[in-house]
């Protein structure tokens, strides 16, 4: 079984205690924590920042004239000479713009003529979106994912109506009308019907709790048929419950008059089940570890031709209820002194 048809809750929580997680640290580290830069230099600043520094420095060696104040203040920064000479472009002061190319000068040992003002590179990315969008974009998955479980979850829990003969699944677990005398519904309750030449008939159903939760399968398929091979004459059903907390599949033969009253065809099916006669309004148990199935036949009708008479069906038609003997019946009571009840469904 896909994860997530057995585990969607396990899934789904898995994905919110991811977002949950990235949202506390990222409030974490950007609010209460946020980083603090150290070591930085002048080119790290914002761009109006740099261009202060820059006529401050200017200033400077325009009083003092100290060509080794100016080559200390840019030290490292290896654009100051071409952001001076841009600056100086942008100036409309002359006397500053001077003094903007004269330390260009002395830290570069060249004039601004000179040098490539077009290399500058703004490296500031304080107001960069980038971060952001990346941001956006992994939330935009993370959402992504948890819709596709819920769409998964939505389809695994209403996959049955697709099937033919699935009914509405109705609330499930035990309901008490009295104190002497409790009522169950069933978890679920599935109808399958088989008509003749309908040779590939095997129809299949999984039982889920109300929480959506893997339970088991149950089933009904052709068990044998006589006479000819194609279309063929199915004169006995095997109805079917798999438990997951149990080793075995229950397996009970549904037999036509003809079959169920001949010795050698009844000695034949006998290991593949129980043997059952079919008859209508009848009503088949099968019972395993944690789950109980009442399979009735709701209808039921016989083919007529050369064959001997009531051996094969012309059609037949099964509703399959669904009971958890512990998780969803009220307090976990034993449900063996409620067959009956189950029975009379």
């Amino acid at each position: 079984m896909d994860i997530l048809q057995e585990r969607p809750k396990l899934v789904l929580g898995i994905l919110l205690t991811f977002v949950i997680g990235l949202g506390l640290g990222i409030f974490y580290g950007w609010v209460i924590n946020p980083v603090e830069w150290t070591g930085a230099g002048p080119q790290h600043l914002a761009p109006v920042d740099r261009d202060r520094y820059l006529n401050l420095v200017a200033d400077v060696y325009s009083h003092e004239n100290n060509i080794g104040k100016v080559q200390d203040a840019l030290r490292g920064w290896p654009e100051a000479s071409a952001e001076a000479c841009g600056l100086a472009e942008r100036t409309a002061d002359p006397d500053t713009a001077e003094r903007l190319r004269a330390i260009a000068f002395v830290n570069a040992g060249q004039p601004c003529e000179q040098i490539d003002v077009t290399a500058v590179v703004d490296d500031d990315e304080s107001g960069s979106p980038i971060p952001l969008l990346i941001l956006g974009l992994l939330l935009l998955i993370i959402v992504g994912g948890i819709m596709l479980v819920l769409n998964r979850r939505h389809e695994v829990v209403g996959r049955g109506a697709l099937r033919p003969g699935y009914d509405d699944v109705p609330t499930a677990g035990p309901i008490s009308t009295d104190e002497d005398e409790q009522v169950t519904i069933p978890l679920a309750r599935f109808r399958t019907s088989y008509s003749h030449g309908r040779d590939a008939y095997d129809d299949s159903f999984s039982i889920e709790n109300t929480s959506g939760d893997f339970l088991g399968e149950c089933g009904v398929g052709i068990s044998e048929s006589i006479g000819t091979e194609s279309p063929k004459n199915v004169t006995a059903l095997e109805v079917w419950l798999f438990d997951k907390n149990d080793i075995r599949t229950v397996t009970k033969v549904i037999m036509s008059d003809h079959a169920f009253f001949d010795d050698a065809l009844k000695a034949k099916l006998a290991p593949k089940g129980e043997p059952t006669l079919a008859r209508e309004n009848e009503t088949i148990v099968l019972e395993t570890e944690t789950l109980i199935i009442n399979a009735e036949i709701t209808e039921m009708e016989y083919g007529q031709d050369d064959l001997p008479p009531q051996s094969y069906f012309e059609r037949i038609t099964l509703e399959l209820s669904a009971w958890a003997k512990e998780s969803d019946l009220d307090g976990g009571a034993n449900v063996e002194g409620r067959v009956d009840d189950l029975m009379s469904y």
